[in-house]
C-alpha cells in the first residue's frame, strides 16, 4: 500500500497488465518516487508471460510457472490494482473510465493492454474460433478445448489460422500436448488431424529462409497440413471456408492473426494507426498528448515497423519508466532505440527449438534449454521479489521536491507542505468543506419515504421515522483499510457493518458513516472520498439502507465504519438472538473462513493474487438473503462471524444458551490458499488474543496439529452468518443457501447438551458423514 506518511503528489496510472508495465511496477518498487502513487487497472490478476506460453500449453510449465501476479507485485510496489476493464477516457478531467467503479484519476496514464483479436471482419470467427489475444484470457479458453478433446471419443480436426511465430508455435505446442494426453489416455494420437492457414505464400513472414525451411521440414514431420495463400473468410460449426474457396471440416478453430488495438481507444481521440493501435513517438509518448504514454502491441511507434512480439515490450519497460519519471519532474525525455536484429528462440512443442536472428538460424534441444533458462530468469525478477523494498521506504517531501522534482502548481506546492505540518485535533481534523461536499455532491444514496431529514439537507442530524409496531436495532463497526482499494474497500465496510442488523433477523433502515482519509492535495482527498464512499452507497442501496449522514476527519490511515439503524418487529419471537441454540440443532456456517491469514499473508508478499480476489469476493457477498433462508428454515440462533473468529463467537452464542457445542474440523469450509498460509505460520495479528478462547475447546491438545485447527482463531473481515437450525431441516437449508449463492455453505457441526458449568467446545475430525449438501450426520 502507498506509504501512509507521503501526502500523494501525482497519480501515474497504468492501464493494464503487460510486459511493459510488469517492468515498470517492479522499477517503482525498487526505486519508489515520494509523492507518487502508482494505480494498475487490468482486467485479470495474473497475467501470462508470453514467452513460455506455448511451453504451459504443451504441458512443460504449471500455471503459476507462466504467470505474473499482478496484485503482489503491484503490493511490492506500493500501487494500487484495481480489478476492471477500462472503457473509455476523459481526456479534459484526465480520468480513465471503467465499466464497474467510478472513474479513475490520474496525472500520467500509460497503456499497455497488448492487442485485441479483430474478428468481427470474419463472419463466425468471434462466435466458433478461439481467439488466443488478448493472451490473458487464454488460460480459460484452452482449458476448455482440452476438456472437450478428452471428452471426444472420434477423431478430432484442429486448425489454426496466422502462420506467424506466433501461430505456428502455438499448433506445435497444442500438437504436442494432444497427442500426449491421448496416448496417456490409452488412445491412438492419430486420430487428431492440424491444419495451418497462412494467408500469404510462406510462413513466418518475418523470419529468414533457413527459419522458414527449418519450420517447414518440422511441420511436415508433424503431418501438419499448411495452406498458403488461404486467409480464412467464414468460420461456421464444425466447418470454416478460405478465400479460395475451399471448406475444411473442423473441430476447434485458434486464431492467432487480425489483432488490433482495444476498441474503446477510438473513442479516446488520440491518434491512432489503422490497426487501431496508439501512435507514439519515440519517447512512447502519444503524439497528441504528452501526458499519455503506450507501450508493447499497443503502441505503433513513428519511423520503427515492430513485429508484435514480446520481447519489444519487454525491452520498452525500462525506458518506459524512466521516462514516467522523467515527465512528473518536467524533464526531456530519452528516446527508446529498438533493436535492428532480435532474437527470436521459437520452440516446437517438444522441448526443441529453433533460434532466429536476422539472418542466423539455429536448431536443437540445446536451443529450448537455453530458451528455458532465458525465460525462468525472467520470470524470477516478478517471482522473487525482495522483501527489504518496498514503497514504504519513501525519502521525506520537501518543499525543494516540490519546486524543482515534481511538476506541481504553487497551490499544490503548499497544501502538500501544509499536509505534513503539524496537524491539529478537535474539530480542527475535519475534512474542509469544499472537498466534503464535492465529494458527497456526485454520491446517489436512497432517499425513502421515512427520512424526513437526511444527506442532501444542511441540517446537523438526520430525523427518520420509525414505524408503528417496530422496535429498533443499532450497530455500529469500523476499521482501517486492509486493501489498497478505496471503492473495494467502501463495498466491504458497508457489507460488515450490515452483517449485525441481518444476524439480528432486522431490516437495514439507515446509515451514518465516519470516515478517516489521510491529509494531502485536496484533489487527491476528494478522489479517495467520492471512491471509498461511492462502493459504499452502492451496497446500502442495494440493502435499502439510506446514508443519512456521517463524519470525515484526517488520519494516517485510510478508515470508514457505519453506525446502521434497523427495524424489526418489536415481538420478541422475531428478533434472532445468539442464546438460542438448542441441544440436538445442527450448526450451519454460511461463507468460508481465511480472510485474516490471507490479509496478512498479501501484505508480506506471499499471497498468490488470486486467493486475493476470491477472497474479496466473498466479502462483497451480502449476508442478507442468507439471514432470510436462515429464517425461513427455523433458525434458533444466529451470529455473523468477524473479529473474534468462529471459535470465539461460537462461544458467545452457547454461554447464555446454556449448551456446548462440537465443531467438525474437516467440515470447515475455507477460502482458497487460507490453509497455506495458516501452514506457513501466517496469522493476522487478532490471532494471538483469539487463541486465548482454546482454553474452552475441551479436547484441544489432541487436534492442535489438525491443518484446520489454527482457522478456528482466524479473524474473519465480511464473514459468514453462523447459525443453528433443527436436524431434520439442516439438509433442506444448505441445499437453499447453495441455491441463493452460497456455494461455500456447510454443516459444520452440532449442538451438545452442557456437560459441565462453563461452555465447551469439542472438535471432531473423523466419523462425519455428509451424504447430502454437506448435512451434519451423528457418528455411530
Amino acid at each position: 500500500m502507498h506509504d501512509i506518511d507521503q501526502p500523494v503528489l501525482k497519480d501515474i496510472v497504468l492501464v493494464g497488465g503487460g510486459h511493459s508495465h510488469v517492468v515498470v511496477l517492479r522499477n517503482f518498487g525498487m526505486a519508489p518516487v515520494a509523492g507518487v502513487r502508482l494505480t494498475v487497472i487490468c482486467t485479470d490478476t495474473h497475467t501470462p508471460y508470453s514467452g513460455m506460453l506455448p511451453g504451459y500449453v504443451a504441458g512443460h510449465y504449471d500455471h503459476d510457472a507462466v504467470h505474473i501476479d499482478l496484485r503482489r507485485l503491484a503490493q511490492f510496489a506500493g500501487a494500487r490494482f484495481y480489478r476492471d476493464e477500462v472503457v473509455g477516457l476523459d481526456r479534459a478531467a484526465r480520468k480513465v473510465l471503467c465499466r464497474n467503479r467510478p472513474p479513475v484519476v490520474y496525472d500520467l496514464l500509460s497503456i499497455n493492454t497488448g492487442s485485441t483479436p479483430q474478428l468481427t471482419s470474419v463472419p463466425g470467427a468471434a462466435e466458433y474460433a478461439i481467439a488466443v489475444k488478448p493472451i490473458a484470457q487464454f488460460n480459460t479458453r484452452w482449458l476448455a478445448l482440452l476438456e472437450r478433446v478428452r471428452c471426444h471419443t472420434g477423431p478430432t480436426t484442429v486448425a489454426v489460422v496466422g502462420a506467424g511465430a506466433g501461430g505456428v508455435e502455438l499448433l506445435l505446442a497444442i500438437q504436442f500436448r494432444l497427442q500426449q494426453m491421448l496416448r496417456g489416455a490409452g488412445r491412438n494420437p492419430s486420430a487428431l488431424t492440424f491444419h495451418l492457414f497462412a494467408s500469404g505464400d510462406c510462413i513466418l513472414p518475418t523470419h529468414n529462409t533457413r527459419v522458414r525451411k527449418a519450420f517447414e521440414s518440422v511441420l511436415a514431420k508433424r503431418a501438419v497440413q499448411v495452406h498458403h495463400n488461404a486467409s480464412v473468410t467464414r468460420v461456421e460449426p464444425g466447418r470454416l471456408t478460405t478465400s479460395l474457396g475451399d471448406t475444411f471440416s473442423v473441430d476447434e478453430v485458434m486464431w492467432v492473426t487480425q489483432a488490433g488495438g482495444p476498441a474503446w481507444l477510438h473513442g479516446s481521440g488520440l491518434v491512432l494507426d489503422k490497426g487501431g493501435f496508439v501512435v507514439v513517438n519515440d519517447t512512447l509518448q502519444s503524439v497528441d498528448d504528452p501526458n499519455i504514454f503506450a507501450a508493447g502491441d499497443v503502441a505503433s511507434i513513428t519511423g520503427h515497423r515492430l513485429e508484435k512480439a514480446g520481447v519489444f515490450a519487454v525491452r520498452q519497460g525500462r525506458p518506459l519508466a524512466e521516462n514516467l519519471r522523467l515527465r512528473l519532474r518536467g524533464a526531456p525525455l530519452k528516446p527508446y532505440r529498438p533493436q535492428r536484429n532480435w532474437l527470436a528462440l521459437i520452440s516446437t512443442g517438444d522441448q526443441y527449438a529453433i533460434a532466429s536472428r536476422g539472418r542466423l538460424e539455429c536448431s536443437g534441444a540445446w536451443v529450448w534449454r537455453w530458451k528455458d533458462w532465458i525465460d525462468r530468469r525472467f520470470m524470477r525478477r516478478f517471482q522473487d521479489l525482495p522483501m527489504n523494498t518496498s514503497a514504504s521506504n519513501m525519502a521525506p517531501v520537501t518543499s525543494a521536491m516540490f519546486a524543482h522534482d515534481l511538476m506541481v502548481s504553487p497551490e499544490e506546492s503548499q497544501q502538500a507542505l501544509a499536509a505534513q505540518a503539524m496537524r491539529c485535533g478537535g474539530c480542527g481534523a475535519k475534512v474542509g468543506p469544499d472537498v466534503l461536499s464535492s465529494a458527497l455532491a456526485q454520491l446517489q444514496p436512497i432517499r425513502p419515504s421515512d427520512v424526513l431529514i437526511g444527506l442532501d439537507d444542511p441540517d446537523d442530524a438526520a430525523v427518520v421515522r420509525v414505524p408503528a409496531g417496530k422496535a429498533m436495532v443499532h450497530t455500529v463497526d469500523f476499521f482501517r483499510a486492509f486493501v489498497d482499494d478505496p471503492y473495494l474497500f467502501g463495498k466491504v465496510a458497508a457489507n460488515h457493518a450490515l452483517g449485525d442488523i441481518w444476524a439480528m433477523g432486522a431490516q437495514a433502515q439507515t446509515a451514518t458513516a465516519i470516515v478517516t482519509v489521510p491529509n494531502g492535495l485536496d484533489a487527491k482527498v476528494q478522489d479517495v472520498l467520492l471512491q471509498l464512499m461511492t462502493g459504499a452507497t452502492e451496497v446500502l442501496n442495494a440493502a435499502d439502507c439510506a446514508l443519512v449522514g456521517g463524519h470525515t476527519g484526517e488520519g494516517r490511515e485510510l478508515a470508514l465504519g457505519f453506525a446502521i439503524n434497523g427495524l424489526i418487529d418489536d415481538a420478541s419471537e422475531h428478533i434472532l438472538r445468539k442464546s438460542g441454540l438448542r441441544t440436538g440443532d445442527v450448526l450451519i456456517l454460511t461463507k468460508p473462513l481465511g480472510t485474516g491469514t490471507l490479509f496478512a499473508a498479501h501484505a508480506q508478499l506471499t499471497a498468490k493474487g488470486r486467493w486475493i480476489d476470491a477472497a474479496l469476493q466473498s466479502m462483497l457477498v451480502s449476508n442478507q438473503r442468507g439471514a432470510q433462508c436462515l429464517r425461513d428454515f427455523g433458525a434458533t440462533a444466529c451470529t455473523d462471524v468477524s473479529g473474534f473468529g468462529l471459535l470465539g463467537h461460537l462461544v458467545e452464542m452457547a454461554r447464555p444458551s446454556g449448551v456446548d457445542a462440537e465443531i467438525n474440523l474437516d467440515a470447515l469450509p475455507l477460502l482458497d490458499g487460507a490453509q497455506a498460509c495458516l501452514q506457513a505460520g501466517i496469522v493476522s495479528s487478532l490471532q494471538s488474543a483469539n487463541t486465548r478462547l482454546a482454553q474452552t475447546v475441551s479436547n484441544s491438545e489432541a487436534y492442535r496439529t489438525h491443518p484446520c485447527y489454527p482457522v478456528l482463531f482466524d479473524p474473519q473481515t465480511a464473514g459468514g452468518l453462523l447459525a443453528s437450525v433443527s436436524e431434520d431441516k439442516a439438509t433442506a437449508c444448505i441445499a437453499a443457501l447453495h441455491a441463493l449463492g452460497y456455494p461455500s455453505a456447510a454443516a459444520i457441526g452440532r449442538v451438545l447438551p452442557r456437560s459441565s458449568q462453563w461452555a465447551a467446545v469439542s472438535l471432531l475430525a473423523a466419523g462425519f458423514r455428509a451424504p447430502t449438501a454437506n448435512t451434519w450426520v451423528p457418528s455411530s
